[in-house]
Order: structure tokens, then sequence, then C-alpha cells
């Protein structure tokens, strides 16, 4: 049996979002832990590589951890991967004001995934892009800023669509579906 890996997510929401994605077919067990991380600052990748290898530290053994980043193109990409903070201090409905004076309301939801084997290993980076654009909020707030993106191609954002739907086209399913060929990939070269 192999090691599990740890998610380092103290958000059960993105843990049950995570396990429904991979679903049981997943090679590897995964648990979760919360662990206080530093808010890095820098670049989507450069933030997810520092992450992971001080996860891996903390966990002594194979880490998985998630940075979501919420870029609207009118703002050169910003709020980026600080969208927590933004959205902490003006809600959904300052996200949206935010663009405002921007004809553009188009924007990518990023997700990045690193996955660290331990210490010293380097981490591998998954990442999965939707585009969308931003709108006034609609459907249930308790899941960030789901609220305001509206994936290109719907009517609806990714709050108002059912989970199921949701965890197909998702910028995180997008992440973890490389996730997931990379351990088929890995899992078949072992057998």
């Amino acid at each position: 049996m192999s090691k599990p890996i740890t998610f380092v997510t103290g958000n059960a929401k993105k843990l049950e979002e995570l396990l429904a994605i991979l679903g049981p077919s997943f090679p590897r067990p995964i648990v979760s832990q919360k662990i206080d991380l530093p808010e890095l600052q820098g670049d989507i990748d450069e933030i997810a590589i520092k992450k992971c290898k001080e996860a891996a530290r903390q966990v002594n053994g194979p880490v998985l951890v998630e940075d979501t980043s919420l870029c609207f193109n009118s703002l050169e990409g910003l709020p980026g991967p600080y969208i927590k903070w933004f959205l902490e201090k003006l809600q959904p409905e300052g996200l949206h004001r935010l663009l405002h004076g921007w004809e553009d309301k188009s924007a990518q939801a990023i997700c990045t995934f690193g996955y660290c084997e331990g210490i010293g290993a380097e981490p591998l980076i998954f990442k999965g892009i939707t585009d969308g654009v931003i709108v006034e909020p609609r459907g249930p707030r308790d899941f960030g800023w789901d609220p305001v993106f509206q994936p290109k191609g719907y009517d609806k954002t990714y709050a108002e669509l059912p989970k199921a739907e949701k965890n197909t086209i998702s910028h995180r399913y997008r992440a973890l579906a490389l996730l997931q060929q990379h351990f088929e990939k890995q899992d078949k070269q072992i057998n």
C-alpha cells in the first residue's frame, strides 16, 4: 500500500470537491491536514512551489497543496493569487464592483496543485484554467467567489451550477485531471 498523500487544507469544501473529482479509483489514499503555511507573494507557480516544499517539510511525506487564483483580464491578472484577501475585504459584490469602470469583464479561474513526494523532492505543478466573466453575485454563497464567476459558454455562475456539473468543467477539475493522468502514467510504469 502506497503512503497516503496529505492534502493540505482546512477547507472542507475543497476537500469534498477534490475527492468527488478524483473519485474512488485514484491510485493513492488521500488524507487532509490543516497546516498554517505562510501567505506567500509572487507569481502563481512560484507560490505553489514554495507552499508545496514547506508543506512537505512540515508533513515529512507526500503532500498536495492547492492555490486558487481569479484573474481579471482588465486588471492585468489581478487579484490573481491574492483573491482570498480581496474576497475577504470586498465580498462578492465588491469583486463585481472592481470592474465597474471596465468594459472587459472577462476573467480566468486558475487552480494550481503542487505535489511533492517529500522533503528534498522537487514539486510537480498541475494547473487548470477556466475562462469566464465576472457578473453580479448569483447563487449560494457557501464557496468563495463562485457567485461572481460565470464560466464561458454557460448562463449560470459556478454557485448556480449543480456540483456534479461544476466538477466536470471547473479550474479545479482541469488541474486534478492532469494530476490524475500523472499518477495513472506512473502506475503503468510501475506495473
